[in-house]
């Protein structure tokens, strides 16, 4: 694939006349791209983007990785660098190239599905490069912090890195000396400069359908006013709690949560965004989606919560956020 992308006919007001050009090394581009195999031609392939301090397989190999391929859908995944705390527009390179890579492959549009934030390289990519934005169908985003988080903001204002929740019985290591944030982090925050440019022009451009899922009893995207976007008949945004009220659905249990799985599949099988009037309130009697036992969600559980526990000790922070990218600048 070529490193320049060719400039698509759907161009978003504001964005540059040409894609911008891949950074990051054509063999790490590679590298980070699993697709185990296409068996369904005739379903627009998967592509599943985890979130920070985390690699795919902890995100997604107890969840949507065995329910999908049973349920007509080939899936592929994209692992981060730096356990996505390094800067998001690096880590959108990598989700632009397995667009394009995945599309190649199988001549569909792509539906795009992440967590946390992973929405963020989602929607960074298809904001900035108008090929990728063309050949993606749908874009479903879990828990996205799209106008930033609690967590972010204090982080950012202290300078200091964030602690996170140590689970029971996790090893007792020492940190690395840090001065600052961690630079998604700092990207995260409501006042960065880099969701400021995100935002900027349109928050749902394109053709694509945006479907936003969150929780209100998330206790990590706080507000729960941060994930919804602003967008016209492409754009859903849909807490769990108003198709079952008083459900409670941490951060992670979005990866399981049936709910949430009948609106992935409801946005996948309809063109458009997900609709809740479609959702049958029966999957709020269910305890976890098709396909996923629940010992395979407590043990999903602990290890996601574990492994982003280190990898956010063993990542030195900085003392402010990354620099915009040249052709986002002026937005931020």
């Amino acid at each position: 694939m070529a490193a320049v992308l060719l400039t698509a006919a759907l161009a978003l007001p504001g964005a540059a006349s040409a894609d911008p050009k891949l950074d990051v090394a054509p063999g790490a581009l590679r590298a980070s791209l699993q697709c185990p195999a296409f068996a369904h031609p005739h379903r627009n392939p998967v592509l599943l983007v985890h979130g920070t301090g985390l690699n795919a397989d902890e995100s997604w190999d107890w969840n949507y990785e065995l329910a999908l391929p049973p349920s007509g859908y080939d899936w592929c995944a994209v692992t981060l660098p730096d356990r996505a705390l390094g800067d998001i527009q690096v880590s959108a390179e990598y989700v632009v190239y397995a667009i394009e890579r995945i599309h190649a492959l199988t001549h569909r549009r792509l539906t795009v599905i992440t967590h946390s934030q992973g929405g963020m390289e989602g929607r960074w990519a298809l904001r900035w490069w108008s090929e990728a934005r063309a050949d993606t169908a749908d874009l479903i985003d879990l828990a996205s912090p799209n106008h930033g988080i609690y967590a972010a903001d204090a982080c950012a204002d202290s300078g200091s890195g964030l602690p996170p929740a140590r689970p029971p019985g996790s090893p007792n290591r020492a940190a690395p000396e840090s001065s600052g944030c961690w630079p998604a982090v700092w990207q995260m925050a409501s006042g960065s400069h880099f969701l400021k440019a995100l935002n900027s022009v349109s928050e749902t451009p394109g053709t694509t359908a945006y479907t936003q899922i969150y929780s209100q009893t998330d206790e990590l995207v706080e507000p729960s006013t941060t994930p919804p976007l602003a967008g016209g008949a492409n754009t859903s945004n849909i807490a769990i709690q108003s198709i079952c009220p008083g459900r409670v659905v941490h951060h992670a249990g979005l990866l399981s949560d049936p709910v949430v799985w009948e609106l992935v599949l409801d946005a996948m099988t309809h063109a458009g965004p997900a609709n809740p009037g479609r959702i049958d309130r029966g999957a709020c009697l269910q305890a976890t989606m098709p396909y996923v036992t629940a010992a395979g969600v407590l043990e999903g559980n602990a290890f996601l919560y574990g492994s982003a526990a280190i990898a956010f000790e063993d990542h030195p922070g900085v003392t402010a956020e990354p620099t915009l990218k040249p052709y986002a600048r002026r937005y931020g």
